[in-house]
């Protein structure tokens, strides 16, 4: 088969021009003037659903909103048997947001699928492209409820959370325009399915250090979660001699610096203490209490959790060497989730056939394609993201590396098509 060869223009990275303006028109659309805050099934996501199942149309694809509040369009394959590749991401932000983050995903996408158009290209295969609206889950207390419709693991009992103003997701669905009653009818479970790839930039610094456009993702990171209590005992600050004091603060600052000392004796691995906090602290008090969290992530669940169990030993050694408590609760959990070997492995081809190192490295964020863990084989492309900052108005990936990531797709997409 062919190429896709996207149509020249005059511009320079022409790809990556059209997907630079199109993102530029979805930055527009916000619920608070003068920066980037798209809610999930607010007026400015509903406004975002409408102009991308408009591009879809023009692209020759089938567009429609499902029961969630996702915007799926359908380009139709050679056959109408044909299997289907899902390619996706979202379109709702966190507040304050950056222009790149899921945006990228859904555009390139599209402006890949409008070069197979003006050819008039099939492939052996349909492309569904997805643009999920509830990855960020900054509206409602749970995230992800688009990709769980898709992947047919969604929990009807979260249509009764509420928001800031006390409006369910159920109400803002239907003020939305979607039909709640048919979640289970729009998750996919029937057709047969090649697998569910996604482009997004990387939200973090590696391509940059490497000084490469784009890289492989092997797996989305599992991730725990939980709160350290350390209990000593407290006094007055001018008269408990150091050797005498059993200082909740001291220890929590030897712990924390002993789980970051754990976490990059291997690689891949990430912990992080994000807050620390001192109940009843004061300047002239030798606290006796102190409270702190605990974020550990790896792309291997067993390295995750045997890092976790080594944490946990050297936090009690710590403990009765210091003479105070210690308690650890753990919370969130998340499995890792693999990406593909074999689309991995497509992906990996196309970077190359670019002349562009093949950089793979995990995710240490969260994403859509984590829903589809253990249903679909999952693959993603990640394009370089300046300084590694993310969910800031500061984010941004260039015109050329958005070039690149499209042209990469496409790549994808032949190399696909011609082992489909």
């Amino acid at each position: 088969m062919s190429p896709i060869n996207p149509s020249p223009t005059a511009d320079d990275n022409p790809l990556g021009q059209r997907i630079a303006r199109r993102l530029d028109k979805l930055a527009s659309l916000s619920d608070e003037p003068g920066r980037i805050t798209r809610l999930y099934l607010s007026p400015s996501h509903r406004k975002a659903a409408e102009l991308v199942a408009g591009w879809m149309a023009d692209c020759g694809m089938s567009p429609r909103v499902d029961a969630i509040g996702n915007v799926v369009g359908r380009y139709q394959a050679t056959t109408p048997d044909a299997p289907v590749l899902v390619i996706g991401s979202h379109v709702d932000t966190v507040i304050d947001a950056g222009k790149f983050d899921g945006n990228l995903g859904v555009v390139t996408a599209i402006e890949v699928v409008e070069s197979l158009h003006r050819a008039g290209k099939r492939l052996p295969f349909a492309i569904e492209i997805v643009a999920f609206g509830d990855e960020e889950g900054s509206r409602f207390p749970s995230t992800l409820g688009g990709s769980r419709l898709l992947a047919g693991n969604f929990d009807t009992r979260i249509l009764d959370e509420t928001d800031a103003d006390g409006i369910t997701r159920r109400d803002a669905l239907a003020a939305f325009g979607c039909d709640p009653t048919r979640i289970e009818k729009d998750a996919r479970r029937s057709e047969r399915v090649l697998g569910y790839v996604e482009v997004h930039i990387e939200q973090g610094p590696v391509l940059e250090d490497r000084n490469l456009a784009v890289g492989v993702v092997t797996a989305i990171n599992g991730a725990t979660r939980g709160t350290i209590e350390v209990r000593g005992v407290g006094g007055h600050a001018g008269t408990i001699p150091m050797h005498l004091r059993q200082d909740a603060v001291c220890a929590a600052a030897e712990m924390t610096l002993a789980i970051e000392r754990r976490a990059a004796s291997e690689a891949d691995l990430v912990a992080t203490v994000g807050r620390i906090d001192i109940p009843g602290g004061v300047v002239n008090s030798v606290p006796g209490a102190a409270v702190f969290t605990i974020d550990v992530r790896s792309p291997s669940d067993e390295r995750r959790l045997r890092a976790l169990a080594d944490i946990q030993t050297e936090l009690e050694a710590i403990a009765a060497r210091r003479r105070v408590e210690v308690s650890v609760r753990l919370g969130y959990q998340a499995p890792a989730a693999p990406c593909d070997e074999r689309l991995s492995g497509l992906f990996a081809q196309a970077v190359a056939d670019h002349g562009i190192e093949v950089l793979r490295l995990p995710s240490g964020a969260g994403h859509d394609a984590m829903s589809f863990r253990g249903k679909w084989p999952i693959a993603m492309l990640f394009v370089r993201c300046r300084g590694g900052v993310s969910h800031s108005p500061a984010e941004h990936a260039s015109v050329e590396d958005i070039d690149v990531g499209a042209r990469v797709l496409a790549r994808f997409l032949d190399r696909l098509a011609n082992h489909a």
